[in-house]
């Protein structure tokens, strides 16, 4: 397994119904430079409510070995979306079982979310 390979799971910005998507754009743009900055590969999925969220994240879950899924904060703390968030981490643990679990507190922190667990000692990586 490759343990430096991240994916991030978050809601897609652009795809978000009555507000402005560009300040998350660019956090994300920060964020995802943090990863080159830490050497890991990270691949995004990014969904929408109204187009399958669950079977896009299978897909994106099954197309690498991760050493670590990131959990956006969109999903995770947005009470309505509390069964979105159940599924995601139970989809997690179905198809990559050996990955790791973090969640990020903005768009820009997902690489240092990530690295709590990659190369803790004793971790995965």
């Amino acid at each position: 397994m490759t343990q430096e390979r991240v994916l991030v799971i978050g809601l897609d910005p652009a795809r978000i119904h009555g507000w402005d998507p560009e300040p998350i754009q660019a956090a994300m743009a920060r964020g995802r430079a943090r990863f080159d900055d830490h050497n890991l590969e990270a691949d995004w999925c990014l969904v929408a409510l109204d187009d399958d969220p669950e079977g896009t994240i299978m897909r994106a879950l099954t197309r690498a070995d991760y050493g670590c899924v990131v959990v956006g904060g969109g999903i995770r703390k947005h009470e309505p979306l509390l069964e979105l968030f159940e599924t995601v981490v139970n989809l997690v643990h179905r198809h990559a079982p050996d990955a790791a679990i973090a969640f990020n507190s903005d768009p820009e922190d997902c690489a240092d979310a990530a690295l709590r667990w990659l190369r803790r000692p004793g971790g995965t990586g």
